[in-house]
């Protein structure tokens, strides 16, 4: 093997622990969030988001980034990351990483 695959290799290994490991954070959360939050904010239901990221996680862990169903859950948990989360935070005034 080629130092170039090589390094190819590992950086899409690396890739695929940090996507695994924020679906994993993006599902807890998820998971830990108040079922009236999701629908007060015009997203579909803490079930349904709950069942995407579960599948995202598995997805990304299953057949890393390379693969379609592996760039799907990469896709579902950035929206949920950038797009529900900050919603469903603010709609409950919980602050993350953010000063008060």
């Amino acid at each position: 093997m080629s130092i170039l695959a090589y390094g190819q290799s590992l950086i899409v290994l690396i890739l695929t622990i940090v996507g695994g490991a924020a679906a994993i954070v993006a599902l807890v959360h998820a998971a830990i969030q108040r079922p009236d939050a999701f629908p007060a904010v015009d997203r579909q239901s803490k079930v349904i988001w709950v069942g995407i990221l579960v599948l995202a996680s598995l997805f990304i862990w299953f057949f890393g980034l390379l693969g379609l169903f592996g760039i799907i859950g990469i896709v579902a948990v950035l929206v949920y990351l950038v797009d529900v989360r900050p919603r469903v935070d603010a709609i409950q005034n919980k602050r993350w990483f953010r000063k008060v």
